[in-house]
């Protein structure tokens, strides 16, 4: 034995359950509290569904509309809505105590153009050998990074010493 369908979305037509039904036609405008059986046969008058949109315990909600556009309508909304969402991604970028200063400019405009895309920057700065006997300089080029960059971002994570690398994330203000 199979059991029934189960329907989703809200109760409409016959499935509505409630005596009495706040109605709003088809042209959005409030008809008050009716019987249901008034609100069925002005649906039925207009051709078009008996919705229950808000379930209230007094008196639900009811909208007279075309139910198959009115889910159309609401999918299109939803895949808009997702197409325009912007998934905000962790770009990083690595760098070295002693980097020369073109180095850093391919990199600072690396850097400026993921911010511009509205992504997250981690800046990591790797220490090999000798040069972790000097943080401290590796400490002044994250400050000087921060400092570029002070107008189009903010420092989300601050500089940090994690084993033989400094990390620092930036985010776009």
């Amino acid at each position: 034995m199979q059991a029934p369908p189960v329907k989703d979305g809200p109760p409409m037509n016959q499935d509505i359950r409630a005596p009495r039904v706040l109605l709003i036609d088809q042209n959005g405008e409030k008809q008050g509290i009716m019987p249901l059986s008034a609100a069925l046969e002005a649906a039925e008058e207009a051709g078009l569904d008996l919705v229950q949109i808000v379930n209230n315990p007094d008196a639900p909600v009811c909208k007279i509309l075309d139910y198959g556009k009115h889910r159309f309508q609401e999918q299109k909304k939803k895949a808009e809505a997702r197409k325009r969402q912007k998934v905000v991604e962790l770009k990083e970028v690595k760098l070295r105590p002693n980097i020369d200063t073109h180095d850093y400019e391919v990199k600072a405009k690396a850097m400026r153009r993921f911010f511009e895309d509205g992504d997250k920057v981690k800046v990591t700065l790797r220490f090999r050998g000798r040069e972790m006997a000097h943080p401290e300089l590796g400490m002044k080029l994250m400050h000087k990074v921060q400092a570029d960059f002070d107008e189009i971002a903010k420092v989300e994570f601050a500089p940090k010493m994690e084993g033989r690398q400094m990390i620092m994330i930036l985010a776009p203000r």
